[in-house]
C-alpha cells in the first residue's frame, strides 16, 4: 500500500485543523501521521520576550520548513520522526519532542502549508480551507486570548501589522495550489466527506500515491 501525503492550508481562524481532524477521524487515527505546521515555528529562544513579539509569525521565514521537509520525507521513507513541540505563550521551541510513527497517510496542516513549493511538492493532494474574514477573525481572537496569553489589544494589533497582510501576500495566493477548495471550514460536512471517502479509496488501491 503506498503512502498518500495530505496538505491543508488555509488563512488563519479558517478551520483547517477542524477539517483535518475530521478527516482523520473519518480514515482512523491509527493510519494518520499529524504535522501541524505549527510545532516548526523557528526557535527564539535567543531573542529577548519583548523581541520575541515583534516577530512577523505570519511570515512564511518565520517557519522551520527545511526540518518539516526532512521528516516529511523520512515519513514517507517508513521511519518515525520527532516532531517538536513549540511554546507560543513564550515563542521558543522545548526540548522535548513527539515521537510521530510512519503511517498510511501523512497530514500537513498549517496557514502555509501550500505556499512553500519544496513542501508542496511532497504532497500528493492538496486542500485550502476558505473562510470569511470576519468569522477568522473571531475565531483568532478567542484562541489568542484564552490559549496562548495575548490581550485584546495585542491581537487586533497583530491583526492589522502582520496577519491581515501576510494573509493577502502569502496565504491566498497559495490558494491556485489547491486541488480542492473547502468554503466554511469544518462546517461544510459534505466536502469534508467527500475528500475522506476519495482519500479512503486513494489509501485502499495499491500504488496509486
Amino acid at each position: 500500500m503506498a503512502v498518500v501525503t495530505l496538505g491543508i492550508a488555509g488563512g488563519t481562524g479558517s478551520g483547517k485543523t477542524t477539517v483535518a481532524r475530521a478527516i482523520v477521524a473519518k480514515i482512523g487515527a491509527d493510519r494518520v501521521a499529524y504535522l501541524d505546521q505549527d510545532a516548526y515555528y523557528h526557535d527564539l529562544s535567543h531573542l529577548t520576550h519583548e523581541d520575541r513579539r515583534q516577530v512577523n509569525f505570519d511570515h512564511p521565514a518565520a517557519f522551520d520548513n527545511a526540518l518539516l521537509c526532512d521528516h516529511v520525507r523520512r515519513l514517507q521513507r517508513g521511519e518515525e520522526i520527532p516532531k517538536p513541540i513549540y511554546s507560543y505563550k513564550e515563542s521558543v521551541r522545548l526540548a522535548e519532542s513527539i515521537p510521530v510513527r510512519p503511517a498510511d497517510l501523512i497530514v500537513i496542516e498549517g496557514i502555509l502549508a501550500l505556499e512553500n513549493e519544496e513542501l508542496r511538492s511532497l504532497m500528493d493532494v492538496r486542500i485550502f480551507v476558505d473562510t470569511d474574514d470576519d468569522v477568522r477573525l473571531m475565531r483568532r481572537l478567542r484562541r489568542d486570548i484564552s490559549e496562548r496569553g495575548r490581550t485584546l489589544e495585542h491581537v487586533l494589533g497583530q491583526y492589522e501589522a502582520t496577519v491581515r497582510p501576510m494573509h493577502m501576500a502569502f496565504v491566498v495566493p497559495s490558494r491556485r495550489h489547491a486541488d480542492v477548495v473547502i468554503p466554511r471550514g469544518g462546517g461544510n460536512v459534505v466536502a469534508i466527506n467527500m475528500v475522506s471517502d476519495a482519500l479512503t479509496r486513494r489509501l485502499s488501491s495499491p500504488g496509486s500515491a
